[in-house]
């Protein structure tokens, strides 16, 4: 199959999960936050595939914040926006500094992602944007739910759409029912440019002890993920009720 056919299968994918929970309507000012990574470049390409054919026309821009770390260089993404004829923005901060240097965070990843939501927040407000695109993907749902399950003892999770009254900001996820191992073959396969994450928490936070996890059941229990997702939808979870007819693909 080539990379059209490739883009256009998995750009179905996100227009489902786009239709199911209303993530998207006609004149919207969306932002894809863009870390670098395959998850958000993948979500921007499948976002722009979209906005070609979507009966809803909106805009797309990209934003990116830059967290600190040495190494990162984002001049591809920068590059790939310009040929797609999309705004792009990169906005440097001290975040890694005040999370790693400053506070020295026991547990950093909480609050490096509050600043990051923060500075997003800030950056499409300011520019009248009115909805964030997040690279949350089936894997990051189930993950967040056995995460809540386990450590908290609720039953909790991430929304498909959240409204931020004090920013006015709609968050949307439009990678849910996308699985995170079909995102890495087909970022592979596109050739796109990721920006490697240098974070020294990337491996050993409560997140990826739970990916570990899971991976282990999987083996074991090969539709066990699936299960857990149909269950969300079905309990369901605040925000979590899908429309009518709702497909999952993975």
């Amino acid at each position: 199959m080539d990379k059209e056919k490739l883009l256009n299968a998995f750009t179905g994918t996100v227009r489902r999960a786009v239709d199911d929970y209303h993530m998207i309507e006609e004149g919207d000012k969306v932002a894809v936050g863009v870390s670098g990574g395959k998850d958000s470049l993948l979500l921007l390409l499948a976002l722009h595939h979209l906005q070609s054919f979507y009966p809803k026309p909106f805009h797309l821009e990209a934003i990116t914040i830059e967290l600190g770390f040495e190494g990162m260089d984002f001049t591809p993404v920068k590059e790939l926006c310009a040929g797609l004829q999309i705004p792009y923005t990169c906005l440097k901060t001290d975040i890694k500094e005040v999370v790693f240097d400053v506070r020295k965070e026991s547990n950093p990843c909480s609050l490096c992602a509050k600043m990051r939501r923060g500075a997003l927040n800030n950056a499409i407000t300011e520019r009248g944007i009115t909805k964030l695109a997040l690279g949350h993907h089936f894997d990051d749902a189930v993950e967040t739910f056995m995460m809540s399950l386990l450590f908290e003892g609720r039953l909790s999770c991430f929304r498909p759409v959240t409204y931020l009254d004090r920013s006015g900001v709609t968050q949307i996820r439009p990678l849910v029912y996308a699985g995170e191992q079909k995102i890495a073959n087909l970022a592979a396969a596109l050739e796109l440019p990721v920006v490697e994450n240098p974070c020294p928490q990337d491996k050993t936070s409560k997140r990826y002890e739970i990916k570990t996890l899971l991976k282990g059941m999987a083996a074991e229990y090969p539709d066990m993920k699936s299960k857990i997702f149909g269950a969300m939808q079905r309990l369901p979870l605040e925000g979590w009720q899908p429309a009518e007819n709702w497909r999952l693909s993975r």
